[in-house]
């Protein structure tokens, strides 16, 4: 929180008009958070249909988009007399508008089935395959976005 010291010490219009004012602020910000290419169904046919990977795929090999906001405040006290206090606040959260895109959230974090694994036989020609990967159309991109812009403003008596 910063505190500027009024102008002109305090005396005149400048210095009733700088006076009393307190700003702060808040900057966030972080790389994306790393992401598995994760295979819905039990591709390796061991039971466990929560742990497959996509061949070929490292552990953590994608990664989420990136973040950041920052948030400021502003206030000014208006009056203060006989045990009262009137004050002034304007906040916004996310300031700059920034697009900070998001994916559909799990328990575990990010949805990231890269593939889902299809039991079923399929004939391409006179090709034979007893089970396929069929690729989802939203492996990595986001679905939703956090917050945009917001602004709000009140004013506070003290007694």
């Amino acid at each position: 929180m910063y505190e500027p010291s009024a102008l002109n010490g305090g005396h005149g219009w400048t210095g009733k008009l700088t006076k009393g004012w307190k700003n702060s602020g808040v900057i966030t910000a972080g790389s994306g958070r790393p992401v598995n290419a994760q295979v819905e169904g039990d591709a390796n046919q061991d039971g466990n249909s929560q742990n497959d990977r996509l061949p070929g795929a490292r552990r953590n090999s994608f990664t989420s988009p990136d973040y950041s906001t920052a948030d400021m405040r502003i206030s000014r006290r208006l009056f203060a007399k006989n045990g009262y206090k009137l004050e002034f606040t304007a906040e916004s959260f996310n300031l700059f508008n920034r697009l900070n895109r998001r994916y559909q959230l799990t328990s575990d974090g990010a949805l990231s089935n890269a593939a889902i694994f299809n039991y079923g036989t399929k004939h391409i020609g006179i090709n034979y395959f007893p089970a396929y990967y069929r690729a989802p159309t939203n492996f990595m991109k986001a679905t939703n976005a956090y917050a945009p812009r917001q602004l709000q403003f009140a004013l506070r008596l003290g007694f």
